[in-house]
């Protein structure tokens, strides 16, 4: 099978790939057209997953495409972004009919419900990797970003941690399968839901924002550096699900504080702002404040701090996403 034909047959006939609002011209030129509205910034984001560092050596295609898309879209979620678009540049070993019908599935099953339209992208032969580049609209001056946090303002997270962390195991096959709650937490794991609606109710509420990807107490490190504070967690604050508490037990805490893949926004907000946030999201939860000072401290339910066993999830032996 040609490369044009691996485009045309599985992806430029997929439903993401499909006309759609905001495209003026998709797959099938040298560059996709897209039209903002005045007053409006593009928001572009870039990633790179690769076979054996990101994600499994042979993995289901559907649930690869579905993840592959949600990682880059969560970003779009932590500027506050309209989602838009995306491309995708595909590395294949080889180009099997089943396995990329399968892909192309769980990536336009992704799509649709991130409202992200597909637009152009590469193939080519190689070791198994996915880059995929999304784009967003937001009205000018309201991206969210990682500085502004202020002294005085709650830390925050926009649900459960830890979930994806407590799946690896199950993933890499060193812990069998335990039931109902393995299966959520794989399906946390393989299908995040990037945390869109939430971005654009933080647009001129919170101070800073991200996603959570590489482990809360890395990721928060980064808004710390940005914004020029120090932010205190409270370990005992941290949202933990029924299911991973089940299946990993004491490590539960460890796998929210540095485990990544979460894909939850972590932001900052003035306390006066919180209730009616909450009213809108019940999920956000307090899980500490910005103080003077620099970096990230994680206190104990008496308020010491205290030093976690690692700071970030370095994932399939090296970082993140």
């Amino acid at each position: 099978m040609g490369e044009f034909e691996l485009i045309r047959r599985f992806f430029a006939a997929a439903p993401c790939a499909q006309a759609a609002e905001g495209v003026a011209l998709g797959i099938g030129d040298d560059c996709a057209l897209l039209q903002l509205s005045p007053g409006e910034q593009l928001a572009v984001s870039t990633d790179t997953l690769v076979a054996g560092v990101h994600f499994p050596v042979s993995p289901d295609p559907f649930l690869l495409g579905q993840r592959a898309l949600a990682v880059a879209a969560s970003d779009l979620a932590a500027m506050g972004a309209e989602p838009l678009a995306f491309t995708l540049a595909l590395t294949l070993p080889e180009a099997h009919a089943d396995w990329l019908a399968a892909f192309a599935r769980g990536l336009s099953q992704m799509a649709q419900g991130c409202g992200l339209a597909l637009v152009g992208g590469d193939t080519t032969r190689g070791p198994l990797s996915l880059t995929l580049t999304v784009f967003g609209r937001v009205p000018a001056g309201q991206a969210l970003t990682r500085g502004g946090a202020q002294v005085g303002d709650l830390l925050c997270v926009g649900g459960e941690l830890g979930d994806a962390a407590g799946a690896l195991p199950l993933v890499l096959g060193q812990q069998q399968s335990q039931g109902v709650q393995a299966d959520y937490l794989l399906q946390r794991y393989w299908a995040p839901q990037p945390q869109l609606t939430l971005g654009r109710l933080l647009r001129g509420q919170a101070t800073a924002a991200l996603d959570i990807s590489d482990g809360l107490l890395a990721d928060c490190g980064h808004i710390a550096k940005a914004s020029g504070v120090a932010l205190h967690i409270e370990a005992a604050r941290l949202p933990l699900s029924p299911a991973l508490q089940a299946v990993a037990g004491a490590a539960a805490v460890d796998c929210a504080l540095a485990g990544g893949d979460d894909y939850v926004l972590a932001f900052t907000l003035a306390p006066q702002r919180l209730a009616a946030l909450q009213a809108a999201w019940p999920a956000c939860t307090v899980i500490g404040w910005v103080v003077a000072g620099s970096g990230v401290q994680l206190l104990d339910a008496a308020g010491h701090i205290v030093n976690p066993p690692r700071a970030g999830y370095q994932h399939f032996g090296s970082t993140g996403d």
